[in-house]
């Protein structure tokens, strides 16, 4: 069973975020390596926070060394083997933690001209691919994290936000 814990400050709308959470974060789990997460007996679970751009700002400056706002912020908590041996029974896995800044992306959002909701829900994919153990260091891996985003998104009925490369 996959549980997703859904925390969002009052300044964020009432959209519900918690469904486009679920949603994201399946569709995510799907087009990774590990499709069957949260489908047998032992639970998986992932938190997301919808928040202010300040406290992702601090979360950033202390975790990266980077003093200023960033979309989305993700703080994995299982290593790749426990993600593969989740078939069975065992102990609740904590995939980990997904912030998302709330004017960041109501910022990025506008710019794009897209709802708030579609960039929320790429934000929670990219997330939470991050936390399945996929990165964006070199383009290899961009290129490959990157596929499977847009591979998620258009399960959710999302265009590809990267549509328009040359």
């Amino acid at each position: 069973m996959l549980d997703i814990a859904i925390d969002a400050d009052p300044e964020w709308d009432s959209s519900d975020w918690g469904a486009l959470a679920r949603s994201a974060a399946e569709a995510a789990i799907a087009e990774s390596a590990f499709p069957q997460l949260g489908r047998g007996a032992r639970e998986v679970e992932l938190s997301i926070r919808l928040t202010s751009d300040e406290e992702v700002r601090a979360l950033n400056a202390e975790w990266r060394g980077k003093d200023k706002p960033t979309n989305v912020l993700s703080f994995p908590m299982s290593e790749p083997d426990e993600l593969a041996d989740t078939a069975g029974e065992g102990p609740e896995l904590m995939l980990g933690d997904i912030i998302l800044a709330r004017g960041v992306c109501l910022a990025e959002a506008a710019e794009k001209s897209i709802p708030v909701e579609k960039h929320a829900a790429h934000l929670m994919v990219h997330g939470t691919l991050h936390l399945l153990g996929y990165d964006h260091h070199d383009d290899a891996e961009a290129e490959d994290m990157e596929a499977r985003e847009v591979r998620a998104l258009a399960r959710l009925g999302i265009e590809d936000p990267y549509g328009d490369r040359c």
